[in-house]
């Protein structure tokens, strides 16, 4: 073989030799890729939105409101804005509303509907204390009443602003021989609560829940529930009874298998109006009694009555005793 050619073989062999032992250092050398966690970046500043949806005469709670990211370009000069971070008005949170506790919205009453993830402005609310407060907290066609309670008829002071009550009324049927009749009646359910004692929040001034023993409530209800009640304190004691929250629901459930309410079908929005206006409306058509005999023995079940010849009025049950007959009233002790 040429010596020549032999050379260039041998060359050849030895470059590709190394090529390979260089090629297998590489790829076992190599080690995986580390994923690296890189600082998250805020969007933007923190803004004040809704949790659900607002309705307006809403009763803002601690449940309502909660701050969110929100792009730096889309901040109005009406949000608010946690720490007062810059908005569109300029740098340094002028044009932004500075917010840094939500508890100091507690009890505000909403102007304008809110929807759920919409940020809060400044136009949208109405504190405590300025004009027009209750109104907005009314909602259409609705009258504020105020009526009177003590520590045992307002369930010691645990009824808040927009907890729900029924309304008991408790009086003396006197008529007839005999003790008086003593009877309580439902006479109202499911009505709201605006305010006690002229207190729109459940809070203190460092937004701490806050019980106080009041002495009047104030209760959104009906022009004609409003004139049931006015009548209503003359003619015995009214007490107040907190609903659960979850009777709205049971309540509705069987007024819906009842027939009683038509959902409307394919419109769901529709439908979840017409079932809050009927929850949150009250009710004063099924009213709920107890007389003095369903609790004791010894009391009426009813009230003997006599017109004015001294004859038992109502169904008697007539007892001859010799030559004498007299009528005795049913139910009668």
């Amino acid at each position: 073989m040429d010596v020549k050619k032999l050379v260039l073989l041998i060359g050849a062999l030895v470059v590709a030799a190394i090529t390979a032992v260089t090629a297998k250092n590489m790829f076992s050398g190599a080690s995986a890729p580390q994923a690296v966690a890189k600082p998250v970046v805020p969007a933007g500043p923190e803004v004040l939105v809704a949790t659900r949806t607002l309705p307006v005469g809403t009763i803002i709670d601690a449940e309502s409101l909660k701050y969110q990211m929100w792009p730096e370009g889309l901040v109005q000069p009406a949000y608010f804005v946690k720490g007062g971070q810059p908005g569109e008005g300029g740098e340094g949170g002028e044009g932004a509303v500075p917010m840094t506790d939500p508890s100091s919205l507690i009890g505000s009453v909403v102007r304008n509907e809110i929807t759920a993830g919409q940020p809060i402005t400044q136009g949208a609310l109405i504190r405590p204390g300025e004009r027009g407060f209750l109104a907005a907290a009314l909602g259409p066609g609705m009258r504020a009443v105020t009526v009177s309670v003590s520590q045992t008829s307002g369930v010691a002071g645990f009824i808040f602003p927009g907890d729900r009550v029924d309304m008991v009324l408790t009086q003396e049927v006197s008529g007839g021989d005999g003790p008086p009749l003593k009877v309580s009646e439902t006479i109202l359910s499911n009505v709201r609560v605006l305010a006690t004692d002229q207190r729109t929040s459940a809070t203190d001034e460092e937004g701490k829940p806050e019980v106080l023993t009041m002495s009047t409530v104030t209760l959104e209800v009906t022009p004609k529930i409003a004139e049931k009640i006015a009548v209503a304190q003359t003619i015995g004691t009214l007490s107040l009874s907190l609903r659960s929250i979850a009777d709205n629901a049971q309540e509705l459930e069987r007024a819906i298998a009842a027939g009683e309410i038509d959902v409307p079908e394919g419109d769901a929005k529709a439908e979840k109006r017409m079932l809050l206006a009927i929850a949150d409306k009250p009710i004063d058509e099924t009213p709920t009694f107890t007389v003095g005999g369903d609790v004791s023995r010894y009391q009426r079940r009813t009230v003997p009555t006599k017109d004015d010849e001294g004859v038992a009025s109502g169904p008697a049950v007539r007892v001859a005793r010799g030559s004498n007959v007299s009528l005795v009233p049913l139910g009668a002790k």
